[in-house]
Order: C-alpha cells, then structure tokens, then sequence
C-alpha cells in the first residue's frame, strides 16, 4: 500500500469510526429520552432518534461495504 492509499485509508476509517460513534450515541440518547422525557415529547423524540439512527446505519454499511472492497483492491 503506497503512502496515498494510506492516506485516503486512515480518512475513511476515521469517517466510519465517526458514524459509528453517532450511531451509538443516538441510540443512548433514545434509550435516555424514553425514559427521563416528558410524556408529549416522548415518543417523537424517540421515534426522531431511532429514525436518525437507521438512516445512519444504512449509511455506515453501505460506507463499511465500499470500503472493504476498496481496501481489498489496494
């Protein structure tokens, strides 16, 4: 691997490791407004979170998948 690859590595990694962090975190923060909301606010805001959460979970595989693939080409 030539120092580019390398480059362009370390940044997709740091990118899927950022999203995974995001993910985990809306997922906690879900967890948290089930619990200590409000009761009117609740279930938007846990149906808000979680939705985030998929979106960004479909992102990071389909940003994992690409990735592998290019790291398996270089």
């Amino acid at each position: 691997m030539d120092e580019t690859a390398k480059e362009q590595f370390k940044w997709k990694f740091y990118r899927l490791a950022v999203q995974l962090n995001a993910i985990i975190l809306l997922v906690a923060l879900a967890i948290l407004f089930f619990f200590l909301a409000p009761e009117p606010y609740r279930l938007p805001a846990l149906i808000v979170l979680l939705a985030l959460a998929l979106v960004l979970s479909w992102d990071f595989v389909k940003s994992y998948r690409l990735t592998k693939a290019w790291l398996d080409e270089h």
